[in-house]
């Protein structure tokens, strides 16, 4: 039932961005142009920013969000949340 999405499956991740204030639209233009950043909001509460991230494996991810994202200037702080396959 479930068979077409083993080939569809892709590795997704919600990132929470706490950045410097004033910066938010900023890195929020930044992300939205970066490959793999499917969606970017800002937020109020805890964190400044959401952004899913999207890639056909979970390495190329973590290599998105390790070496792009991690390292835009005035982001403080980063909370990665992984979706689990087969949950959505």
């Amino acid at each position: 039932m479930y068979e077409h999405r083993r080939f569809a499956a892709l590795a997704t991740a919600y990132v929470l961005i706490n950045c410097e204030l004033g910066s938010e639209e900023k890195i929020i233009a930044e992300l939205k142009n970066m490959e793999g950043v499917k969606e970017v909001h800002g937020t109020f509460g805890a964190y400044d920013i959401l952004a899913k991230i999207v890639a056909d494996k979970v390495e190329p991810l973590r290599e998105i969000i390790t070496w792009k994202i991690r390292k835009i200037e005035k982001i403080r702080s980063t909370l990665t949340l992984m979706a689990i396959e087969g949950q959505e």
